[in-house]
């Protein structure tokens, strides 16, 4: 068969096939029947344990028994230098570790390998490596394998997006929930939920960072989550088993902020009745998160710069010089450049903080992670509030999506705990959620809805719902509605619902 005719079948096997990882492997058993590989493999590269991982294979007779470093054997040469590898014979080739399979010293005799890099482009327009795909093949000539290796390289095209999925997954295992074990409500309190590319590309630029000393700042609306992100930051750092000091510079006044930052002795102000250690002392061998630095006086700004640069405090009214040890961790939602210009934030600090920008996205522009939060805050507050409540219909997922959400994650946190707290059902509906996601902007209507309409509106969730839970059988709906089949059959065609929509 030619090669085009089997990348055509390979492209239709993936497009049909449902699960991504039980698509991929009928794809390689697929591709290897056909061109005569004795085995296939996708090694997939998590850039955040900086590790490659066989995560689809087809033919080997072993689970893979090891995982690569970029630049360790043929996997990771292919993965650092992100070009293809041809080893015409296995076991000739020194560089050919075979760890992973263990083959055989016959296979290592009598079959070749082929390595190419599954590659997209950034927005940049970079090539970016997600994987590497791998053919054994019974020994041919040079040529023939320089044959094969192109023939690789098309296939790796094809499923480049779907191999950057899996990546997500393997990225995602770092910060996602770890649910039943230890205190759940614990647990979920210090992980970070996430979906999109957005925020996944955020968690690889938190790994890189974290194991360093750079001072980080957080950028990003009220409620994305920089606080979060700070701790995400920390419980990956090298002072890890330090303590996490937060400090949020707009809940104090001018006057106390540097005493609450640098600590103060007993009378140096009225009130002091007692020596107080700063949070710069608190911190020390840990990492000081400064919320809202902003906020900061332009006086307080310059002894915060003295203390990072030099690592040392002194206390209000004091005299002692105090050596810190401390990790910087910064957030803002305001645009410190803007405040530069207006002489209001110092340019010094600003470069001296600014080593490492991480920019949070509002929660309208990374959408793919509003569903998946919704749900984690629905199954967080039905078990704190002890709700027995499954889902979100539908209609409110709509609304949830639809929703501008100017106070962010800390919003849609607030949303779904009311939604459970007035829910009396086990499904959350549109009536539960807030009045202000019910507005014209959030239901994309110009008026409210006449009664006669709205419903109308109702009726048809509720249609719909049943419908999903009967998997379109309407004698199961009217049975479960407590109606005649006529009233629903007659209810379904008025509002032109198509039962077989949710035929499973």
């Amino acid at each position: 068969m030619h090669y085009l005719d089997i990348l055509k079948e390979a492209v239709l096997e993936l497009s049909f096939s449902k699960p991504l990882r039980e698509g991929l492997t009928h794809l390689l058993e697929h591709v290897a029947k056909k061109m005569g590989y004795r085995h296939m493999s996708l090694a997939i590269f998590d850039p955040i344990s900086q590790m490659i991982e066989f995560t689809i294979y087809s033919g080997y007779a072993k689970v893979p028994q090891k995982t690569y470093a970029p630049g360790e054997g043929i996997i990771g040469q292919v993965v650092k230098e992100k070009k293809p590898i041809i080893v015409p014979v296995m076991g000739d080739e020194p560089r050919f570790l075979n760890l992973a399979f263990n083959r055989d010293i016959q296979d290592l005799k009598r079959l070749s390998f082929i390595a190419v890099p599954v590659l997209l482009k950034n927005n940049d327009g970079l090539a970016e490596i997600f994987g590497v795909l791998t053919a054994d093949i019974p020994r041919r000539s040079l040529e023939i394998l320089k044959e094969q290796s192109e023939f690789l390289e098309l296939l790796a095209i094809i499923i480049a997006r779907h191999t950057s999925y899996l990546q997500d997954e393997l990225t995602k295992k770092h910060f996602l929930p770890e649910f039943g074990k230890g205190d759940e409500s614990e647990v979920q309190k210090e992980k970070i939920v996430f979906f999109s590319k957005a925020m996944s590309k955020i968690m690889t630029q938190i790994s890189q960072v974290a194991p360093s000393k750079a001072t980080v700042l957080l950028r990003g609306e009220s409620g994305t989550g920089k606080e979060l992100i700070a701790e995400a930051i920390h419980k990956r750092s090298k002072v890890k088993d330090g303590p996490l000091i937060k400090l949020n510079c707009a809940a104090l006044p001018a006057d106390l902020i540097e005493s609450e930052l640098f600590g103060h002795e007993k009378g140096a102000f009225t009130g002091a009745i007692h020596t107080k250690k700063g949070k710069f002392e608190l911190a020390h061998k840990g990492t000081l998160f400064l919320d809202e630095i902003a906020e900061l006086s332009l006086e307080a700004q310059a002894k915060l710069l003295r203390a990072i640069q030099e690592g040392e405090i002194q206390r209000v009214g004091g005299e002692k010089v105090i050596q810190v040890d401390v990790r910087i961790v910064c957030a803002t939602h305001q645009p410190l450049e803007k405040l530069i210009q207006e002489k209001k934030f110092r340019e010094d600090l600003y470069f001296r903080i600014n080593v490492f920008p991480v920019y949070i996205p509002a929660l309208r522009e990374r959408r793919d992670d509003i569903l998946p939060l919704a749900e984690y805050f629905l199954d967080y507050y039905a078990n704190e509030y002890n709700k027995k409540i499954k889902r979100i219909s539908t209609p409110a997922i709509d609304l949830l999506v639809q929703y501008h959400w100017p106070g962010n994650v800390r919003e849609l946190k607030n949303c779904m705990e009311r939604a459970v707290l007035i829910c009396n059902e086990e499904v959350i509906r549109t009536y539960h959620l807030p009045p202000t996601l019910q507005t014209a902007e959030s239901s994309a209507t110009d008026i409210q809805l006449p009664f006669a309409e709205a419903v109308a509106k109702f009726e048809q969730e509720i249609l719909i719902e049943a419908l999903k839970k009967a998997k379109g059988n309407m004698l199961q709906v009217a049975r479960e509605l407590k109606a005649s089949y006529r009233v629903i059959n007659y209810k379904i065609k008025k509002y032109n619902i198509n039962p077989k929509k949710f035929v499973r």
